[in-house]
């Protein structure tokens, strides 16, 4: 049975987020404009619920918001997103591998310049000087 109309809080709650996130993904185009009160307060649905969870879960995974907008208009145009999906965590995976990359080369360069520290006769911090 779908509970009727469902606050910003309740709806944030049952998806898991906060409400300044269901906010955000309204105003990014990723969740479709609430149905509003007299009183102006947003209502949500089940349906929108499990679109915020979705999009909660496609977070959790590294992806963009843009990205998740591009999986939901590839779904919303009857396609299953799958392969645009595995694409997108592919895309991922390599940005994580290149900044993983950056910090050990940033971490050899520190201990480096940490091993070299103790030898340094300076006027202010030979440490910064000498990088």
């Amino acid at each position: 049975m779908a509970r009727p109309g469902l606050t910003i809080g309740q709806a944030a709650r049952a998806a898991g987020i906060t409400r300044k996130a269901v906010r955000v993904y309204e105003a990014r185009g990723l969740l479709p404009a609430a149905q509003r009160t007299t009183a102006g307060y947003r209502l949500y649905s089940e349906r929108d619920i499990k679109l915020m969870t979705f999009i909660r879960r496609a977070r959790t995974l590294g992806l963009h918001l843009d990205d998740i907008r591009a999986v939901l208009a590839i779904r919303n145009g009857g396609t299953p997103p799958c392969a645009t999906v595995r694409d997108l965590l592919d895309d991922r995976i390599a940005e994580i591998d290149t900044t993983i990359a950056e910090l050990l080369a940033l971490r050899e360069t520190l201990t480096g310049t940490r091993q070299r520290a103790d030898d340094q006769s300076v006027n202010v911090c030979g440490i910064i000087e000498d990088s």
